[in-house]
């Protein structure tokens, strides 16, 4: 037998001078500093259009009448909307903030197979089209009970649910181990450690990942329109009722030919918009705060 031939040796690592080195970082370092510049341009952009188009009409009776029966009228405004969106995504809140952060701790401090199918499927919802939510809530509930508030807090909520899920899991493997373990070492119970000073420690963490799935909701439109309807002559606040929300009114007035209802449309963009950096900003001071008592 003639023996195998020798391995050729590994191909030497290429190092480059210390000049090359900083012209590659520098290179690398302006390339990113474009594509943040990009990507803010095209947000302030967006801002500043959506801000002259809305300020156009925007003004107190906005935010305090109802749309006018016939979409060609100017005047009216949005509070119906303001008032339903309110409520539905408080509903949705209220429902699925509850299940999120539990199923988040069992994910993390738990663990198990359940805890890895959960968290599959947490990914797999979170990446799942708004419009197949509203689909399944209209299978499941307006087919049997009809349109209402509920059926959209219900689409909503299973929107919410996988976002509060994932980003409660993410801040639970910050908090440190060593506190697990010293509550743990004092004969406190898992489950007293995780109300303790598991979730204490978190709190910031989790209601940034709240806020954020609020302002996620407050925008939705495309499974509202399968489970809500809207109503946009009357102000109702009975959610087990056709109610209207301000996604809803922004849509169905911005897809008529009336430039009337279309101002409207840009001046209900413009609270949306509003609403969602007020909450926006809240959460991330409510995460800078968290942090400097942390550091504390």
């Amino acid at each position: 037998m003639t023996a195998a031939p020798p391995a050729a040796p590994p191909a030497a690592p290429v190092r480059r001078s210390v000049p090359e080195r900083l012209a590659v970082n520098a290179a690398m370092t302006g390339l990113l500093t474009l594509a943040a510049a990009v990507a803010v341009a095209v947000l302030l952009w967006i801002l500043v259009h959506v801000a002259d188009q809305g300020l156009r009409y925007l003004g107190p009776t906005f935010l305090t009448q109802t749309p006018p029966g016939d979409p060609s009228q100017a005047g009216g405004g949005f509070v119906n909307g303001i008032i339903g969106s309110v409520i539905t995504v408080g509903i949705a809140t209220a429902l699925s903030v509850p299940i999120g952060i539990a199923a988040a701790v069992h994910l993390i401090e738990y663990g198990g197979r359940l805890a890895k199918v959960a968290g599959f499927l947490t990914d797999v919802l979170i990446g799942l089209p708004s419009i197949v939510t509203g689909a399944f809530v209209y299978s499941l509930w307006v087919v049997n009970f009809g349109f209402s508030g509920l059926a959209g807090a219900a689409a909503l909520a299973l929107i919410m649910l996988p976002l509060v899920t994932r980003a409660t899991a993410e801040v639970l493997r910050l908090v440190p181990a060593d506190l697990r373990e010293a509550s743990l070492a004092l004969g406190v119970s898992q489950a007293r450690t995780i109300v303790s000073i598991v979730l204490p420690t978190a709190r910031s963490g989790i209601t940034t990942g709240v806020m954020l799935a609020i302002a996620r909701a407050m925008g939705e439109t495309a499974p509202l329109l399968l489970t809500i309807l809207g109503n946009d002559l009357f102000i109702e606040t009975n959610p087990t009722q056709r109610m209207s929300t301000l996604s809803l009114q922004i849509f169905n007035n911005a897809i008529t030919g009336f430039r009337t209802a279309q101002a409207r449309a840009w001046a209900g963009t413009l609270t949306l918009v509003v609403i969602v950096l007020a909450v926006s900003i809240g959460a991330r001071l409510l995460g800078r705060r968290g942090i400097a008592r942390s550091a504390r």
